[in-house]
């Protein structure tokens, strides 16, 4: 494995755990209180864009890191969904 390979699954890992611990602290508190929803939809719509950029130059580790984001995002957009309070 040369060293740009390692650096991309090093950098799959961090951004893939990037947004646990704020869905923790959301779980936690019940509140949604100081997160701004805007932050996750701009993640979700960039994280959708760069997969297809992903899968038309075939990059493991970038596939990988943008659907863990989608994920993510969708999962913290549920839960703020249920957390958000007017």
């Amino acid at each position: 494995m040369d060293i740009a390979q390692l650096l991309g699954w090093v950098a799959t890992i961090l951004f893939s755990v990037m947004l646990i611990p704020q869905i923790l602290k959301t779980l936690r508190r019940r509140s949604t209180e100081g997160v701004s929803i805007w932050l996750f939809i701009v993640f979700l719509t960039a994280n959708i864009i760069a997969l297809i950029y992903a899968l038309m130059i075939i990059q493991t580790p970038l596939i990988i890191k943008y659907i863990l984001g989608i994920i993510e995002s969708v999962f913290y957009l549920i839960v703020f969904a249920i957390y958000y309070k007017r």
